[in-house]
């Protein structure tokens, strides 16, 4: 039990670690690049704030964006209607040179019918049953507030994106965007490229957003599943750990006239608590034994192959892979090894201390003091 608990604790949260590399990789790659500017009104989780979070960047966003070291995205609500059907979209536009998002963005090139270039996602398209080549209406307001609509042609699919870029999005070129808005010029945030050192502050019209706050999301929703797995594997722990505590108390009662004999001869109270704590600890050395006999290939099978999940995990907000890929770091062998080591130790010791209250002449009798 020892050793499954030692295991299942690399295992899962080996599983959970490589959730987090993925939906941060992805994240960094298809959407937050090297950090962003946003509009000051600009709220990804509120729609309305869509029509009044578009302005001109600034002279050095407008710098940076010449030397390719930042690319602009303009954000605004819409609707499409495929097959005569009503969708609520968001609707970006971005540069289709652009090479700092893994958005195919290279695909929005004019089309030779006249409509507008538009690029999907994966989600979007099944729920939408548009494909390749496929003409959907799409409606938006105007800065002036006047409705409008016109036909996109879906020119591409993204596959694998994660949902933020792809659930309920249609995808246009930037400057077919602004004129679609009567916007010329104007952004509703600034990718930036990743490693860009010299970045400029934010002002009162754009805020400067870090990686460590655009991926506070993503990481508190893989600690709050770290925590939940947290309760199997200690349960897994403390059965093993009371395992190794009836152990040593069983061993402790039927060796009572050993250790009275051992007193006998003038060894130290302290010395055979020592002794059979370290009895005890090796336990914890044979089950990190047994658990590497079986959980090296275990684990050395799912880096290789990877876990399949299902396709609900599209839904869950988050950028996860359909095949999760584990990570095994030092820090989690190590801390997990000395953990497993640490308590074991402890709770032989706690029955071994009980030796300081045996009386030598009673334990050669075999008498319980």
């Amino acid at each position: 039990v020892l050793s499954l608990a030692f295991v299942a604790t690399i295992w899962v949260q080996g599983l959970i670690q490589g959730m987090n590399d993925h939906a941060v990789r992805t994240s960094i790659d298809f959407e937050y690049g090297g950090g962003q500017f946003r509009h000051r009104s600009y709220d990804p989780y509120d729609p309305f704030t869509l029509d009044d979070s578009h302005a001109p960047l600034s002279p050095r966003l407008e710098e940076l964006v010449s030397k390719g070291a930042a690319t602009p995205i303009l954000v605004i609500s819409g609707a499409i209607y495929p097959g005569g059907r009503v969708h609520s979209a968001i609707l970006k536009g971005i540069d289709p040179s652009q090479d700092i998002l893994a958005v195919p963005s290279g695909h929005l090139e004019e089309t030779a019918s006249g409509s507008i270039p538009g690029l999907i996602g994966s989600q979007t398209a099944d729920q939408t049953k548009l494909e390749i080549g496929d003409l959907v209406t799409a409606r938006w307001r105007d800065v002036n507030g006047t409705f409008d609509a016109d036909d996109v042609e879906i020119v591409q699919i993204m596959r694998n994106a994660p949902a933020a870029v792809d659930q309920g999005q249609l995808w246009v070129p930037l400057e077919r965007l602004r004129s679609m808005l009567q916007a010329p010029g104007e952004a509703t945030l600034v990718v930036l490229r990743p490693g860009l050192e010299d970045i400029p502050p934010g002002d009162t019209v754009w805020v400067h957003r870090d990686l460590d706050y655009l991926l506070a999301t993503v990481r508190e929703f893989v600690r709050a599943k770290s925590g939940g797995t947290r309760v199997m594997y200690g349960l897994l722990l403390f059965m093993g750990l009371l395992a190794v505590f009836d152990t040593q108390v069983l061993s402790i009662w039927r060796r009572r006239k050993e250790i009275g004999t051992l007193m006998a001869l003038g060894m130290e109270r302290a010395a055979v608590i020592g002794l059979f704590t370290v009895e005890g600890a090796l336990h914890g050395i044979l089950a990190l034994i047994v658990g590497a006999l079986y959980g090296i290939p275990l684990m050395k099978l799912t880096i290789e192959k990877g876990i399949p999940l299902p396709e609900a995990v599209k839904d869950v907000g988050v950028a996860l892979p359909l095949q999760l890929y584990p990570s095994y770091g030092i820090r989690l062998l190590a801390g997990t090894t000395i953990l497993v080591l640490v308590t074991v130790t402890v709770v032989s010791f706690l029955p071994a201390s009980r030796i300081a209250k045996m009386k030598p002449t009673e334990a050669l009798r075999g008498k319980r003091s």
